[in-house]
């Protein structure tokens, strides 16, 4: 998909410092994530540095090829007060369908409707290495598929009705 940005939505487009959330069109975003073999000290590293670009961008998830890394880990707000890190997430079980809007900080702010479970049972490694399973539902069961789905070079945008994509600024981002 060809996406051309309106020219007021420019600036969030600009990878620095400030934003340093891979955009769309990079090849790391269309590429399935390497699997983790095993955390270590670069995998810790690597959740560490996505916390600080989720928490700088106002995201509630985020995946490493988002900050141009090929491994298949992602981290997500699913109701605690913290991001939870999932290593090899996969998603065991799914129930229900619902509609809802989405938007992806690699593709700020286009938004629109996807289609996802409403309810998920996922298995993962957590920081330490050690076996997870969460059952999600609702904006937590979205994040977490809307996050895997990049480790599979899957957007948001691949599954979005077309007729309900918008601009709109994202939170944290002034209109100028």
């Amino acid at each position: 998909m060809d996406i051309l940005v309106p020219a007021e939505f420019q600036r969030l487009w600009e990878t620095n410092d400030r934003q340093p959330v891979v955009k769309y069109p990079e090849d790391v975003l269309r590429q399935p994530a390497e699997p983790v073999e095993r955390v270590n000290k670069r995998i810790r590293q690597l959740v560490a540095r996505m916390k600080e670009v989720a928490k700088l961008a106002h995201g509630i998830g985020l995946a490493a090829p988002q900050v141009g890394v090929s491994a298949r880990v992602i981290i997500a707000s699913i109701g605690e007060s913290r991001m939870t890190t999932l290593i090899n997430p996969r998603i065991l079980r799914s129930d229900g369908a619902v509609w809802g809007e989405e938007g992806c900080l690699s593709i700020p702010g286009l938004y629109g409707d996807v289609e996802r479970a409403i309810v998920v049972e996922v298995e993962a490694m957590d920081i330490e290495g050690k076996p997870v399973k969460y059952l999600l539902e609702g904006m937590a069961a979205r994040v977490v598929q809307h996050e895997i789905d990049h480790l599979d070079g899957v957007l948001f945008i691949d599954k979005v009705d077309l007729e309900s994509l918008h601009w709109a600024w994202p939170a944290g981002a002034a209109a100028s």
